[in-house]
């Protein structure tokens, strides 16, 4: 199955880098969001990265010009555009009741054999498929921020996904630089099956005052090779989403080694989510 045009639902921070790289690749991106301003914004995230794109290698395979990237990407609040498609990404927020709108009305619109990829940090994929009448065509990416400087990532089979649906998403993912690491369905995966542990046992030992944040990330930094910290990791994919992944994952196995720590409960009802709003457990002067 050939892919010429991509939608990207969602224009938050994960969806403008999948829409950013895909249009780096050549192909042509319906980016979609319910919001005009947060659109406006996206585009405008888009143009000033391009800006410094040569200070980085970039995953992506062809590095085209900014105009041509820009002009590739189509901003739009009309989900009816997506029809056109011939792959959709979805990257909205980690809430089931969200979640479950959006594949509904996708699932009415898309072409038949439009295939549905669910950007998720932790909800299950075959779960997400059951909401649809194409869960052969369903599957999970799981990509890591910021998207277009990343060269992997982690590729979920759904019950009923076919090697076809993988196939057709490997191939997509090498024209956008990106090695798949393929991995079983089972709720966060593989990555924050992990990371989440780590990030919420890390904000415990704020919790209990046994280190202050910027001393946990250090250990993990000089002693451990890490590039950053398990909180600055926090802070960069957004303590809300954090906290939506653990409820995922405490809610799924019922085991308590996934509750999450009530600082971070505390914080997400404070509105302290990280870069995204420029406090979480740093301070960030441009976000």
């Amino acid at each position: 199955m050939n892919i010429d045009t991509v939608g990207v639902i969602g224009a938050g921070v994960m969806g403008v880098g999948v829409a950013q790289n895909a249009a780096q690749s050549g192909k042509k991106v319906v980016l979609i969001d319910l919001d005009p301003v947060i659109l406006e914004k996206a585009i405008d995230k888009i143009r000033r990265d391009l800006r410094f794109q040569s200070m980085f290698k970039p995953a992506y395979a062809t590095v085209l010009d900014s105009a041509t990237v820009l002009n590739n990407i189509t901003p739009s609040s009309d989900y009816n555009l997506l029809s056109s498609t011939d792959y959709i990404i979805e990257n909205v927020t980690e809430k089931w009741d969200i979640k479950k709108e959006v594949y509904q009305k996708i699932d009415t619109l898309a072409k038949d054999n439009c295939i549905f990829a669910a950007n998720t940090s932790a909800i299950p994929i075959t779960r997400i498929a059951s909401l649809t009448k194409r869960p052969e065509k369903v599957i999970g990416i799981h990509f890591m921020n910021p998207v277009p400087l990343k060269s992997a990532v982690e590729v979920i089979m759904g019950y009923h996904t076919t090697e076809e649906t993988l196939n057709t998403t490997k191939d997509l993912l090498s024209s956008m630089g990106k090695e798949s690491i393929v991995v079983n369905d089972s709720p966060g995966f593989v990555s924050n099956r992990v990371l989440m542990l780590t990030i919420n046992e890390a904000i415990y030992l704020v919790y209990e005052n046994v280190a202050k944040p910027e001393d946990v990330d250090r250990i993990f930094k000089t002693c451990f090779g890490h590039q950053m910290g398990p909180l600055e990791t926090a802070d960069l994919i957004g303590l809300d989403t954090i906290l939506y992944s653990i409820d995922v994952l405490y809610e799924s196995f019922n085991d308590s080694k996934f509750r999450p720590c009530p600082l971070l409960k505390k914080m997400v009802d404070a509105g302290l989510y990280g870069m995204k709003n420029g406090k979480g457990f740093y301070t960030y002067d441009d976000f």
